[in-house]
């Protein structure tokens, strides 16, 4: 069924056309968080604007938040900032960890400065390391003496490992200069694009005392800001579909944006990073978080059999208009290069959100608000409604209703490749 926009979706509409909406803030990204303090800290491409999320939960009223899709703690440091409780689920661990580690800003500044010093003295003594030996190394690293640098810094920073929160501040500040240390490109998503090179290359020593500077004062402005008796906040490293580790009720609010089905690899998002640590060696070894992440991309999907979904009761709301979706995926796949399994993918991520909301529901208090930042999908140009069947779905588990207000227009500025279908993002609206 799809229901009727509630009082507070239709209030919601009303605050964004008035200012936020209006003004074409690029509150759908993550773009405008560069320029906040410990939100900088690291860029995640996934997101969406805190000062904006910020403004949802005052408009709203909010007295704690869930986000099931936590990412780097954009929602949580933005309920910070309002003295509202939070909580992050996300299930990629180092994404996780970055997130964790952003909720440390009220550590001592001053000894994460005097740690800074330490390590680079430490790496100034031109030890023995171990350089991984995956390709991707040397495409972005052909300077050695730029990459051996880097590298002893990794392992002074490595040491420190466990030792208290400025150790983990530490390896956030390592984290953030590796890709400023390499001429390799990055594209939008962050994928690493070693054939593209950019002209500014910086230098490890000096970026990282540099990183370091960037943490100690962001970490000096919101102690000031906050004060010593700020609200708590909590990052799970948990799976959205169980929200393990949140209580039955807690949240009246949720405010979050999944992972679209757009094919985007999360998995590979910080490969470079997780090589250059040692955490793994290459390709292969991100089979088990994919196996973990929402089946958003086709790499999520593995050998998982789609009638797992198609079978489900959980999917009876949608069932009927997915499944020619799904039918012609099938036949669509069979005559285009490269045979994508786009057909599964879409039957998993929407078998998956539902369980997500099956989820969401347990956790959150009756009359709960809850704002999905999504876009919709047009795998191979077979457009998928993800709004609708995603307001259904929450409706299926127990919400009472929803709707749908577009942000802006995707797709239109340049020729895409696979397909011209017109997409669009915007603001999925549930109310509990």
């Amino acid at each position: 069924m799809t229901a009727t926009a509630p009082s507070f979706a239709a209030a919601a509409e009303n605050f964004f056309t008035g200012g936020e909406r209006a003004a074409n803030r690029n509150t759908t990204t993550f773009a405008d968080n560069m320029k906040l303090p410990v939100h900088r800290w690291f860029r995640y491409s996934a997101g969406y604007s805190a000062e904006w999320a910020s403004s949802l939960m005052r408009h709203w009223g909010v007295k704690r938040v869930l986000d099931p899709f936590g990412g780097s703690g954009t929602t949580c440091l933005a309920a910070q900032d309002l003295g509202v409780e939070s909580i992050g689920v996300e299930v990629n661990p180092m994404v996780a960890r970055i997130a964790q580690t952003k909720l440390l800003w009220a550590e001592d500044a001053e000894e994460l400065r005097s740690r800074v010093r330490g390590v680079l003295s430490t790496a100034e003594l031109e030890r023995p390391v171990d350089v991984p030996t995956a390709p991707l190394i040397e495409k972005c690293f052909p300077d050695r003496d730029s990459l051996l640098d880097l590298l002893r810094i990794r392992d002074a920073v490595l040491e420190q490992r466990g030792r208290d929160n400025i150790a983990d501040l530490l390896w956030v500040a390592f984290l953030s200069i590796i890709r400023a240390c390499s001429p390799a490109g990055t594209a939008q998503w962050q994928y690493i694009l070693p054939n593209k090179t950019k002209s500014k290359v910086a230098e490890p020593f000096s970026a990282f005392l540099a990183a370091g500077e960037i943490l100690a004062s962001d970490m000096e402005m919101r102690s000031f800001l906050l004060g010593p008796n700020h609200v708590s906040s909590t990052i799970l490293n948990e799976d959205a579909r169980t929200l393990n580790g949140v209580d039955d009720g807690w949240a009246d609010a949720v405010v979050t944006s999944p992972p679209y089905a757009n094919n985007y690899d999360y998995a590979d998002t910080l490969r470079l990073e997780q090589i250059l640590l040692g955490e793994i060696e290459g390709w292969k070894d991100l089979r088990s978080l994919r196996d973990a992440l929402l089946r958003s991309a086709t790499q999520n999907v593995g050998r998982w059999d789609a009638h797992e979904a198609l079978e489900s009761p959980l999917m009876a709301p949608i069932i009927d208009e997915f499944r020619p979706v799904y039918d012609e995926l099938t036949e669509v796949r069979r005559e285009r290069a490269g045979n994508k399994a786009y057909n599964t993918m879409l039957a998993g991520y929407f078998y998956d959100n539902a369980q997500v909301f099956q989820a969401l529901r347990e956790k959150t208090s009756a009359g709960a608000k809850v704002c999905y930042v999504v876009g919709d999908s047009a795998p191979y140009g077979v457009h998928a409604p993800v709004e609708r069947w995603l307001g259904e779905l929450a409706v299926n588990a127990g919400f009472e209703s929803w709707s749908f207000t577009k942000a802006r227009d995707r797709n239109t500025k340049w020729k895409n490749r696979k397909h011209t279908h017109p997409l669009h993002e915007g603001y999925l609206w549930i109310e509990g």
